[in-house]
């Protein structure tokens, strides 16, 4: 019988440069789109596919990041005194119990492969999913459940995917497809930031996978790859090479790149639309932009 994913590591060692300089003091992790931290938006995605045990890498000046999950035994006092219920159950909801949660420091910024390694014993002999919470999917299913539905019935390590414009293939791992099943496709490798017009196909890699013990020893290797970093995909690559089916999934939601300034306002603004209490206010407020902008031009 085939493990089950439980286990899921979560990279968030990163600098968070690009948005300086809330992030001299602010984790970008914790940064929130609309009431919600990010990596709150990836635990919610991780518990709904079944997840158990949470795996944060992190480095240096990433506390606020621990205590957003510990307890917060003055303030629940506080909302408790004032009755605000609501409030307290919705803080509760953040918590992680004893357990849980682990954190393995990552000392030196050596790649998203590294970064995974750095858990490599933790994870033991277990398939295990791995969440970038820049990446923020709205979907009716949660992405990572979807994921996992496709990897109990089919063997093999799974990427997250989906179609990028081709003069924007160079800032992902890109597929090189085997077989296009639909949802699911077949690869014969993937190739790391490909330079421009020499990428096998369109479709990208995006921050979700579910992944076997065999991309962790091939992460042993210590390789390096593109910005001379030992990249995640090559682990998976090399994986394939040995004998492992690695499979894209066209997961069904919108992604939004909150690793970027743009994509970080655009999310905001989706999710906060899709808010009832929220949406008529904002609504009316970016037509009269929209409105002001055409007058004046």
């Amino acid at each position: 019988m085939r493990k089950r994913v439980t286990k899921a590591i979560f990279p968030v060692a990163g600098l968070g440069t690009r948005f300086l300089p809330a992030t001299k003091s602010v984790p970008k992790e914790i940064m929130t789109l609309v009431d919600r931290p990010l990596v709150q938006y990836a635990i919610d995605e991780a518990r709904a596919a079944g997840i158990k045990e949470f795996i944060f890498v992190t480095s240096r000046g990433k506390g606020a990041l621990e205590d957003y999950f510990d307890n917060a035994p003055q303030l629940e006092q506080e909302l408790r005194r004032k009755g605000k219920t609501e409030l307290l159950e919705l803080l509760r909801s953040t918590d992680m119990e004893s357990g849980e949660i682990a954190y393995m420091r990552q000392h030196k910024p050596l790649g998203l492969g590294h970064a995974v390694w750095c858990a490599r014993r933790l994870i033991g002999n277990e398939p295990f999913a791995v969440i970038l919470p820049d990446d923020i999917i709205a979907a009716e299913k949660p992405c990572l459940a979807q994921m996992v539905e496709a990897f109990e019935k089919t063997p093999g390590n799974f990427v997250a995917a989906m179609e990028v414009p081709p003069e924007k293939a160079s800032s992902y791992g890109i597929l090189d497809i085997k077989e296009d099943m639909g949802r699911i496709v077949s690869t014969k490798g993937l190739v790391e930031k490909p330079a421009h017009g020499e990428a096998p196909s369109n479709l990208a890699v995006i921050g979700r996978y579910i992944l076997t013990p065999k991309v962790l020893q091939m992460l042993n290797r210590k390789r390096t790859g593109a910005g001379g970093e030992i990249q995640l995909t090559d682990a998976i690559a090399d994986a394939r090479d040995a004998g492992e089916e690695v499979y894209g999934f066209r997961f069904e939601g919108q992604r939004f790149d909150c690793g970027s300034k743009s994509g970080y306002l655009q999310a905001t603004v989706a999710f906060a639309l899709a808010r009832p209490e929220l949406r008529d206010d904002l609504w009316a407020f970016l037509n009269d932009i929209v409105h002001a902008e055409k007058a004046a031009q």
